[in-house]
C-alpha cells in the first residue's frame, strides 16, 4: 500500500487464484487422506505419519481458504462498514496481506484493528502448518528408516 492509495485491499487477481488454488487442492488432499487412513485401518496399523501429514496439510490449506472466503464475499462497500463498524469515524486506511491473512482498518492515531478476518484463523493455520511439518518429518524420516531396512 502507498501513501497514495490508503484504501487499497487485497489484489483482487491474486486472491482470486490462491482462493481456487486453495479450493482445488482441498478436496483431493481430503480424498486422499482418507484413503490412506482406510488402507491403514484395514492393514491394522495405529498410526501413520503419511495420513496424518496429508491430512494436516489438508486442514492448514482449508483454515485458509476459510479465511479467503471472508475477504472474497465482501464488496468494497462491506468492508468499508466492517471498518468502520470497528474503528468508527476514526478510520484512515486498510492495512491487508495474505500471510498472515489480515484486513485491518487504519486508523487516524496509526492503530490497525483487525475488521474481516476472524481472529481464530491465523493462529489455527500457525498451529495446523507447524503440526503439518512435524508429521510430514516424521513421515519422511519413518520412509527412510524403511528403506534403509
Amino acid at each position: 500500500m502507498s501513501g497514495d492509495e490508503p484504501y487499497a485491499a487485497h489484489d483482487g487477481a491474486l486472491l482470486l487464484v490462491l482462493l481456487l488454488a486453495c479450493l482445488i487442492t482441498v478436496l483431493p488432499l481430503t480424498v486422499h487422506g482418507i484413503k490412506r487412513l482406510i488402507r491403514a485401518a484395514r492393514r491394522k496399523e495405529t498410526f501413520t505419519a503419511r495420513s496424518a501429514a496429508v491430512l494436516a496439510w489438508d486442514a492448514t490449506i482449508a483454515m485458509y481458504t476459510w479465511g479467503l472466503l471472508h475477504l472474497f464475499l465482501l464488496d468494497d462497500y462491506a468492508r468499508s462498514q466492517a471498518c468502520r463498524d470497528s474503528v468508527g469515524d476514526k478510520l484512515s486506511g486498510y492495512a491487508p496481506s495474505f500471510v498472515p491473512l489480515h484486513f485491518g482498518c487504519r486508523t487516524s492515531d496509526g492503530r490497525v484493528v483487525e475488521a474481516l478476518i476472524p481472529s481464530y484463523i491465523n493462529p489455527a493455520v500457525a498451529v495446523l502448518g507447524v503440526c503439518s511439518l512435524v508429521f510430514t518429518g516424521l513421515a519422511i524420516a519413518h520412509h527412510k528408516k524403511d528403506t534403509d531396512t
